[in-house]
């Protein structure tokens, strides 16, 4: 059963049902945000090896960025006339991926399965770009500044995995296991 998010009030030309539907939409990107800065500091706190200190300094720039951009969508669900759950049982409850798996582990394998995690959220992000461009330019615009930002720090993560002819380490992948792994055979 899905939960009517429609509030009894939103901002100027964009109707109630329209607004429960993009408050939805971003009530995951909420979510989605807030899991992976506390995924970030979970790697700067569990990395180790030879790239740690590379690693360790490069995660916490990205997790503060992180973490305003779930302080931004929270904004935005308000003023949409909807409520920011951003509490760890409604993110639990209501999330559509697992958990991070990788604990302490060498830097490399760390990034590998970050690169994983990356994918994962620049991907629902553009779902949420589309979605959004049909309802709200305003929303969209918040969402395109953030893909560009989130697609940056995967490049980031990536350039530690990619080889000089340019082949991703991690480019046949499907779980976190098997990214770290490889990631892991490059350290």
């Amino acid at each position: 059963m899905t939960q009517d998010l429609t509030p009894k009030y939103t901002v100027p030309g964009i109707e109630r049902e329209a607004a429960g539907r993009l408050i939805g939409t971003l009530r995951l990107r909420l979510h989605a945000l807030n899991d992976l800065h506390l995924t970030l500091k979970h790697v700067h706190w569990n990395v180790v090896g030879p790239h740690f200190i590379a690693v360790h300094e490069m995660i916490d720039p990205q997790v503060d960025r992180v973490r305003e951009m779930a302080d931004d969508v929270a904004e935005r669900i308000a003023a949409l006339g909807g409520v920011a759950q951003g509490t760890p049982g409604v993110l639990v409850t209501e999330r559509t991926w697992d958990d991070y798996s990788i604990g302490r582990a060498d830097a490399i394998a760390h990034l590998g399965a970050l690169d994983l995690v990356y994918t994962g959220v620049v991907e629902d992000v553009r779902a949420a770009i589309k979605e959004a461009g049909d309802i709200d330019p305003a929303t969209e615009d918040l969402l395109i500044g953030q893909l560009r930002d989130l697609e940056q720090f995967q490049w980031f993560v990536r350039a530690h995995l990619e080889s000089s002819g340019g082949t991703l380490a991690t480019g046949q992948v499907r779980t976190e296991e098997e990214a770290a792994a490889k990631g892991a055979e490059l350290g």
